[in-house]
């Protein structure tokens, strides 16, 4: 598999960074996963966006613009002979002293890792757990997508290596607020819920999209501070990212949940959204 180092795409056993790099050494440094489809990446404009805030909040300089990124893409899916994948692409502070920086990092090592996934996943459930591990706070104003993950690992550690679970955080206050890997949404009557970003949780590319699409659609959704009795007395619970899309959890613990209509409505209307975009590129 290729990947891309620093503008070089280069056989991923020949991509090498600096030890003192300070995403290495102290963890600085973000990234955003997403999925390409038929060769257009889907919803990067936000995935960009999210991406140059983060980086800003570390003091990272970002090198490169939206287009220019989307070229580097379509060559590394040529590279790779691919027109679905994963997409992780990695931007980390970049080379400096051993010790604390307090100067903007101006060069960063940028990494783009690229995987094949069929072209549409079918459609899947799986099964949530009230973890034990909290939920941590963010270790600045509001949580990036960054390197600080131990968090998540131990929560997928609790959990273990079943791709059909999936763990679910509550705030040290008890309060619900997200999946391991994903956010986490809940329909009670004709109301969506979904967790505050005043829980901690990351605010996701795909959870903004979802709210989007139901304040198009009319559809009345709240973000609150919500109890796991609250979310266990819900018609239907459905869980989120740019990967797996849209998820239903059949359970959470020992209830069962047997209504799909509003997690199946919005699953096809973003399939509708996949194609939408191919087209329009």
């Amino acid at each position: 598999m290729y990947i891309y180092v620093n503008g070089e795409i280069v056989p991923s056993e020949e991509a090498v960074i600096s030890p003192y790099d300070h995403g290495f050494l102290y963890g600085l440094g973000v990234f955003e996963t997403f999925r390409i489809y038929e060769g257009e990446p889907f919803l990067f404009p936000f995935h960009y966006r999210r991406l140059k805030d983060s980086l800003k909040e570390l003091w990272i300089e970002l090198q490169y613009n939206e287009e220019q990124l989307k070229v580097i893409l379509q060559e590394l899916l040529t590279a790779n002979k691919l027109k679905n994948a994963y997409v992780r692409l990695n931007v980390s502070a970049g080379n400096g002293e051993i010790g604390l920086q307090v100067s903007p990092y101006t060069s960063p090592n940028t990494i783009i890792f690229m995987k094949e996934l069929p072209p549409r996943q079918e459609v899947v459930e799986k099964r949530g757990v009230i973890l034990e591990t909290p939920r941590n706070t963010p270790e600045g104003t509001y949580r990036l997508k960054s390197h600080h993950y131990l968090n998540n690992v131990n929560g997928k550690r609790e959990i273990g290596a079943d791709v059909g679970t999936e763990g679910i955080f509550l705030t040290k206050e008890g309060y619900v607020a997200e999946g391991v890997v994903s956010n986490l949404f809940f329909v009670k009557g004709n109301t969506v819920y979904t967790p505050s970003l005043e829980t901690g949780i990351l605010n996701g590319i795909t959870r903004q999209f979802i709210l989007s699409l139901l304040e198009g659609l009319c559809i009345p959704y709240q973000e609150g501070l919500y109890t796991v009795q609250e979310l266990k007395a819900a018609d239907e619970v459905f869980v989120t990212n740019s990967i797996q899309e849209i998820v239903s959890l059949s359970h959470i613990d020992e209830v069962a949940y047997a209504k799909r209509e509003v997690t199946d409505m919005l699953r096809k209307i973003y399939a509708r959204e996949i194609e939408r975009n191919a087209k329009i590129q």
